[in-house]
């Protein structure tokens, strides 16, 4: 079985233009869909944050008006898999060569933070290189933009992706007053963003990079993962 490291944003708080805070986190559906499908492939799952910092819960996603019937389910299943872990990983401590893939979930943290991690950087950029898988939902593809290598290039431009778009930050209402919106973002540096109809499933593999739209795409995402393993 593989190895797989679920890397977390640290931001609890995401610094709006007009000056105003919005509490964020991590999003229960999109960290438990996949670390449950990943556990029950029999594939072992570590979690990393800069500096080993533990994200708190996203409120929101653990409200079934916003985030669906389900969501108490999803909120326990990553309370106890954060519980059951312990510490989380400094990642700036951790090696790509430990794992086979690196999936990155989302909450509205890794445009905080993540985007511009360079410790983040370099793991994705290894793990690319060796050809191995990686994975990011939602908000996460903002953490693939951390990944520019030595001459300044991005290592994911003119890749397929999918990621949350400019349509549902609007209908989630957050697009007023973000210091700058996702999918245009990736667009601007490169990147074939591709999506489909707003809050339903879609998911992308490319190569061996797979993305998702929304947290509706989480679990269908990590079960294509779990395939591109088993097939080797």
């Amino acid at each position: 079985m593989s190895r797989i490291l679920i890397v977390m944003s640290a931001a609890d708080v995401w610094e709006r233009t007009d000056g105003s805070q919005y509490p964020t986190g991590y999003w229960a559906e999109e960290l438990a869909a996949p670390h449950e499908a990943f556990v029950r492939a029999g594939h072992t799952v570590d979690f990393a944050s800069p500096g080993g910092v533990l994200q708190p819960l996203d409120q929101h996603s653990a409200d079934p008006a916003i985030a669906g019937e389900d969501c108490a389910r999803h909120v326990a299943h990553a309370q106890k898999a954060l519980r059951d872990f312990g510490p989380l990983l400094k990642l700036e401590e951790v090696s790509a060569s430990d794992y086979d893939a690196v999936v990155l979930p989302g909450g509205h943290g890794p445009v905080v933070d993540l985007f511009q991690d360079a410790n983040l950087g370099r793991l994705l950029i290894e793990t690319d290189r060796a050809g191995k898988i990686v994975g990011a939902v939602c908000h996460g593809p903002a953490a693939l933009l951390s990944a520019v290598d030595e001459q300044g290039k991005w290592i994911f431009a003119g890749r397929r992706m999918a990621a949350f778009t400019d349509e549902e930050e609007r209908l989630f209402g957050t697009a007023d007053n973000a210091p700058w919106l996702l999918a245009s973002r990736l667009r601007e540096r490169g990147a074939r963003h591709e999506q489909g109809n707003p809050y339903q499933v879609f998911t992308i593999q490319d190569a061996n990079l797979f993305t998702g739209q929304n947290p509706a795409s989480s679990a269908p995402m990590a079960e294509a993962i779990n395939a591109a393993l088993a097939a080797g």
